[in-house]
């Protein structure tokens, strides 16, 4: 007779919970049908596995060695049912969950090129605030999480911190005016306090706590009044006007800055650099085609076209929320 998916899933509970009778009731049967499952398992592998113990059981060392394998085995069992299930439901489908700047400046000619390399490939891009992103993958709400990197809540334990985060994209933020602004005929270093009296245009997030930007402008100390406009393209409309400052990304202004249509300013602490990640749950419980992705954005083509000049940015207001309207 050989072992069983069902007499592991049994041992792995006993040994996790150390007691027959707790494992009978977390399975819902029987404490002579957990014996029976183990004694079988005992005889096949010629191994008395466990021994009675005071308040429950203790592993033999052959117990101890089976019981690592055991637990291996039925969370691979339950992740490939997942994954069926996932695959015959919803073939294909990539949920992502975004923050603003990277679903506004990168995301859709990434995932333009991603939908075309790969075959079946179909995604639905919703974004989020950045401190809402560990949350929702966690909830499996989403599949991978692309911009900010995801942040525990306060007080979380080593062991739940199961994501896996790859960086992708290095930026830079960079303060511009129009060439018209009355800042542009001022030479620095110039301090963040300098520039409080001015208006601050943003996309729609604003600076948030979580992001790379959150941080700097927690450093500096600052906390200026933000005007946020419904795109960051919209923000730096308003400032191309005349009508203020923005933290805007480098690449994004280079050729503006070159041409002197908006003047960077020297800004102590500026530029600083940034990062966008790709976030999923620990592989062994994240979907293939989310590990695909995460692959994907650290690939020279996906960076050229990440940073590439030009072109829609595939947003879409939808309620609340952005979308990023895409289709292979």
């Amino acid at each position: 007779m050989s072992m069983t998916l069902s007499q592991l899933r049994t041992f792995a509970l006993v040994a996790r919970l150390g007691s027959l009778h707790a494992a009978a009731e977390a399975l819902g049967v029987s404490e002579p049908a957990v014996s029976a499952a183990l004694a079988a398992l005992r005889q096949d592998l010629g191994d008395p596995l466990f021994v009675r113990a005071q308040g429950g059981v203790a592993l033999t060392p052959g117990g101890r060695a089976l019981a690592d394998y055991a637990q291996n085995i039925v969370g691979l069992a339950d992740q490939a049912r997942w994954e069926v299930a996932h695959a015959k439901n919803d073939a294909g489908r990539l949920k992502i969950v975004a923050t603003a700047p990277f679903a506004e400046h990168a995301a859709g000619r990434l995932l333009d090129l991603f939908t075309k390399r790969v075959p079946g490939a179909w995604v639905d891009v919703v974004v989020e605030a950045a401190e809402d992103l560990d949350p929702l993958l966690h909830e499996r709400a989403y599949d991978i999480a692309l911009g900010a990197r995801p942040t525990a809540p306060a007080g979380t334990a080593a062991s739940e911190l199961d994501l896996e985060s790859v960086p992708f994209l290095r930026y830079q933020r960079v303060f511009v005016v129009a060439s018209s602004h009355p800042l542009a005929r001022l030479h620095g270093p110039l301090s963040v306090a300098t520039l409080l009296g001015r208006p601050w245009f943003a996309g729609p997030a604003g600076i948030q706590a979580g992001t790379e930007e959150g941080r700097w402008l927690a450093s500096v100390g600052v906390a200026p009044d933000i005007i946020r406009l419904s795109s960051e393209t919209d923000a730096l409309a308003a400032v191309r006007a005349g009508e203020g400052i923005m933290l805007a990304i480098g690449h994004i202004v280079r050729a503006e800055v070159q041409s002197g249509a908006l003047v960077r300013l020297p800004v102590v602490g500026t530029p600083f650099t940034g990062l966008w990640w790709a976030s999923t749950l620990d592989h062994r419980r994240t979907t293939t085609m989310a590990q695909t992705l995460q692959r994907f954005v650290n690939t020279a083509d996906a960076t050229a076209a990440m940073v590439a000049p030009g072109g829609s940015r595939g947003l879409e207001r939808r309620g609340s929320k952005f979308h990023v309207a895409l289709w292979s």
